[in-house]
């Protein structure tokens, strides 16, 4: 579940805590989650940690030692998060990694129960390579004229395109929903058809939610918590996410629930269809089939 804002959230709160911590110990729980460099881990005792950032939903911790810097990346997946300290002593079973920190923080946890998530040790050239393989274009650093063209190069459904994250890095079902309601299209709306202004609509309204999921911590909807163990506020300002049956915030027409490869929330008032698909094939990240609408009490 967690996506751009939640990891920001995360990476935010590294900086503020551990930004200088060095790394005393750590603890792998199980060899398989650490996907690649779990050769190198000797490397990071003694090494300080000098800042955090942001991969797309991944979080990346930068170690200095010897004038060498290196980098712990942490995939969120769907339910990966990181720890100052476990709530409760129901999260110590799917704790995978466990780092012993200098200073006021004295430890950092690698929760995912699901272990959809791994950990990568990697030094600069590795994380270059990750990220080029990984990762499309920033939704918040993307210039406008990046976007367009990216947009009006597409063929495929426009919530499928800004979910691929091999050509926007960050955005999930949850915003997706957000951006599109907000931006009044549908997502099976072509991508490569949307006029320039609709396409700056999308570009500025994406922006302004990722801003303010970040300024509110993210969205708690199930199980994400900050390292600091708050929970994120942007949820009680979601429109549509998870809203079936409720009124349009706007219009007051019944919101629905559309069922393709995740579920999307619509007004269909706000967001008309459009022109869809008119037949099978690969959009853009291979789904097979337009979604289809489903009503729900």
């Amino acid at each position: 579940m967690p996506e751009l804002p939640e990891a920001e959230t995360v990476a935010h709160q590294l900086r503020e805590k551990v930004r200088g911590a060095v790394i005393l110990n750590s603890w792998i729980g199980r060899d398989d989650i650490v996907r690649e460099g779990l050769s190198s881990l000797a490397w990071y005792r003694g090494a300080r940690l000098v800042t955090a950032s942001r991969l797309g939903k991944s979080v990346v911790l930068h170690a200095e030692k010897d004038s060498e810097t290196r980098f712990l990346i942490f995939e969120l997946g769907m339910t990966g998060l990181l720890f100052f300290e476990a709530p409760d002593s129901t999260y110590l079973k799917h704790i995978h990694v466990a780092l012993t920190l200098s200073g006021s923080v004295p430890s950092l946890y690698y929760w995912n129960p699901r272990r959809f998530g791994r950990v990568y040790l990697l030094d600069q050239t590795g994380l270059e390579r990750f990220a080029a393989r990984r990762f499309g274009h920033d939704p918040l650093e993307v210039t406008w004229t990046e976007f367009r063209d990216l947009v009006g190069s597409r063929r495929g459904r426009l919530k499928a395109l800004l979910m691929h994250q091999q050509v926007i890095a960050g955005i999930g079902n949850i915003y997706a929903n957000e951006i599109l309601y907000r931006s009044r299209l549908h997502p099976d709306r072509i991508a490569g058809k949307l006029p320039t202004r609709t396409v700056r609509r999308l570009f500025d309204t994406m922006r302004a939610v990722l801003n303010e999921a970040i300024i509110d911590g993210g969205s708690s909807v199930r199980d994400f918590l900050a390292p600091d163990g708050t929970r994120g506020e942007y949820r009680k300002r979601h429109l549509v996410y998870n809203k079936a049956g409720l009124p349009c915030p706007v219009c007051g027409h019944t919101i629905r629930r559309l069922m393709a490869e995740r579920s999307s929330f619509v007004c269909l008032s706000c967001q008309p269809p459009g022109k869809r698909l008119r037949r099978s094939g690969a959009g853009a990240n291979g789904e097979k089939t337009p979604s289809r609408e489903k009503n729900l009490p």
